[in-house]
This record gives C-alpha cells, sequence and structure tokens, in this order.
C-alpha cells in the first residue's frame, strides 16, 4: 500500500510503483469511482480508432456513401 497527500488544491501524486502497475503515464486520463468509504483509481486505457469498430451495434443499415452525400447535400441545400 502506497500513500500520498493532498494539495490544498485538492492533488495527489500518484506514486511510481502504482503508475508503473497501472501503466499510466504523463498525459493519460484516470477514472475516480467511489464505493462506500473508498475511492477506487482506474486508467483510461486510449484505442487506436480501428478498435472501436463494431464497439456499438448498427441502429439502422447503412445505406451507401452516395446516400449519404444526396441526404446532406438535401440538408444543406434546405439551409
Amino acid at each position: 500500500m502506497w500513500q500520498a497527500k493532498v494539495t490544498l488544491k485538492g492533488q495527489v501524486t500518484i506514486p511510481k510503483a502504482v503508475r508503473t502497475a497501472l501503466a499510466i503515464h504523463e498525459g493519460d486520463s484516470v477514472l475516480f469511482a467511489v464505493e462506500g468509504d473508498q475511492a477506487i483509481l482506474r486508467p483510461l486505457m486510449k484505442k487506436p480508432l480501428p478498435e472501436l469498430y463494431g464497439a456499438l451495434p448498427a441502429t439502422r443499415p447503412y445505406p451507401g456513401l452516395e446516400a449519404v452525400r444526396r441526404e446532406v447535400h438535401k440538408k444543406r441545400a434546405q439551409r
């Protein structure tokens, strides 16, 4: 277990051993969750965009690029 002090601004330095164990690097984001009287720190891993393909279910079939272009052109013409 590691200990850190909270600054006047509410900031805490994550100990190096914890950063190493969780692969947290400068510029990374972390998520804080409160469960009862405990705070849980979870690193938010950045994923390359291609890895996100298919992560959400499609709500309708893809009509094709030309149909999308026609719809965009139609909407822009209405403005």
